[in-house]
């Protein structure tokens, strides 16, 4: 097989026609309303709301700091319960936070936190679970909730990489005492950079308003200490472009994992995630596990790919509970043998909507060439 001359990158933003965009901040250009809080934030707002099929949303410049003024907001202390087998921003945020990470192991089937092995884990100090909708495959949100209930502990999803997942018909966004998602450039839905939290209590609304604007309330100054966590009017038009087609971008995505699903389901030691039937997947990411029957190692098959051509991502390794940037942190950890297990096994291969099937056929016949 002759090796393509062409990069494939693990990810493609997508982006809408460039006229349409630039039809978009004409508007921009008459109000000089450039951000706080301006009319295409919240058209933009208004949208995601239907959407998402939720009553209460706020928006951010990103979705770090949503997660972080979601913790702000909550006044949470002590521990919190999550898992290790995320990206970094999840734990930062607690650590930041100056809150104490508890890290549970995770299960082998979906890769996200084992509700089985949270109880072991709560103390008098637990005040929250902070659970992720890994790859947007999502989290075991109803032994997660009675655990919390049982425990009265807040429930925090991070739903960064799940927008538009849906269990059972419902929308993801409903679960949970908040959900952030994420609309980072990578993410199957963008607006540049952005963040989203949806939560149930509505007396929430004005305060993740105050701490997302310095704490500052008009005409009576900063009641809270905030940040700068404003979603601009450039990043507001770039969402609301992109609902016109995330649903065809979904469409793409799928059949773009199913024809993974076809041509790796016979390679011996390449295993990926079984999609259930009640869940409505985003596709946003397409994660293989490399065992020990393949005839390379993750980390070799990751080398040999890019000698083909072929950009992958090594998600999730090191685990967040073996940062170098922890090792003076207060962090706890329980036995994670399914987390470690995994870090040294998954790899995410390319998919966007416009990855053709040309190139996804010779992702596949490099990694049936690399199988024996």
């Amino acid at each position: 097989m002759s090796r393509i001359k062409e990069s494939i990158l693990v990810t493609k933003p997508f982006l809408p026609p460039i006229e349409e965009y630039y039809e978009a901040m004409k508007d921009i250009w008459s109000s000089k309303w450039l951000t706080n809080n301006g009319p295409k934030h919240k058209k933009f707002e208004r949208c995601l709301e239907d959407h998402l099929e939720v009553d209460n949303l706020s928006l951010f410049v990103n979705g770090t700091l949503a997660l972080d003024l979601a913790i702000k907001a909550l006044d949470l202390d002590g521990e919190v319960i999550t898992t290790p087998f995320t990206f970094a921003a999840t734990s930062h945020v607690i650590v930041s936070n100056g809150l104490i990470p508890v890290f549970c192991d995770i299960e082998l089937n979906t890769f996200n936190i084992d509700p089985e092995k949270i109880e072991s884990l709560i103390t008098e100090k637990t005040s929250a679970i902070l659970a992720v909708h890994i790859f947007g495959n999502p989290a075991n949100v109803q032994k997660i909730e009675e655990i919390a209930n049982k425990y009265n502990l807040k429930v925090i999803y991070d739903a960064a990489q799940a927008f538009g997942v849906e269990i059972n018909g419902e929308s993801i966004a409903n679960f949970g005492y908040i959900s952030m998602f994420s609309l980072h450039a990578t993410k199957v839905f963008n607006s540049i950079e952005g963040g989203v939290l949806t939560y149930k209590d509505v007396s929430l609304k004005e305060k993740l308003e105050l701490l997302r604007n310095f704490g500052y309330c008009k005409g009576k100054g900063p009641q809270l200490v905030g940040t700068n966590a404003k979603m601009n009017e450039f990043q507001a038009i770039m969402g609301l472009l992109n609902l016109n087609y995330y649903q065809q971008e979904i469409e793409k995505r799928k059949d773009i994992a199913k024809q993974y699903r076809e041509k790796l389901k016979d390679i011996s030691g390449i295993s990926y995630l079984k999609e259930q039937d009640n869940i409505k997947y985003n596709y946003a990411y397409f994660p293989i596990i490399v065992t020990d029957e393949f005839h390379f190692s993750r980390d070799e098959l990751f080398e040999k790919l890019i000698k083909n051509n072929i950009y992958t991502k090594k998600y999730y390794t090191p685990l967040c509970s073996n940062y170098d940037s922890y090792r003076d942190k207060d962090i706890l950890k329980g036995h994670l043998t399914n987390a470690n297990f995994l870090a040294d096994r998954v790899l995410s291969l390319p998919i966007y909507g416009d990855l053709t099937n040309q190139e996804v056929d010779y992702i596949c016949n490099c990694i049936f060439d690399l199988s024996s």
